[in-house]
């Protein structure tokens, strides 16, 4: 069974740090292209950043170029998104996805979805 797990989420204050985690069972991550997306409250799902399976190139949206790190531990079977300087406007629901091809940042394009975790900033 193809399962992805995300963990990490929770409130923080404006400027500060998470981690969120995405763990994978069923398949491995190798062969994977891996995305993060996030969904704030009246507004439809956004890339935040992706990293191929093969050379590890990386996306970031603009909002969060040089505040967000992706990174994955394919030994781990596991992705994650760390993610600094938080702003208020980072809220949201964040959800890690597969897909088995090249890097990219539209979400219909991806094969898997985590059931997400939700990131609050706020002071």
């Amino acid at each position: 069974q193809v399962q992805l797990v995300e963990s990490g989420g929770g409130l923080v204050q404006p400027g500060g740090s998470l981690r969120l985690s995405c763990a994978a069972s069923g398949f491995t991550l190798d062969y994977y292209a891996m995305g993060w997306f996030r969904q704030a409250p009246g507004k439809g799902r956004e890339g935040v950043s992706c990293i191929a399976s093969s050379d590890g190139s990386t996306y970031y949206t603009d909002s969060v170029k040089g505040r967000f790190t992706i990174s994955r531990d394919n030994a781990k079977n596991t992705v994650y998104l760390q993610m600094n300087s938080l702003k208020p406007e980072d809220t949201a629901v964040y959800y890690c996805a597969a897909r088995s091809g090249l890097i990219s940042n539209d979400y219909a394009r991806y094969d898997y979805w985590g059931q997400g975790s939700q990131v609050t900033v706020s002071s």
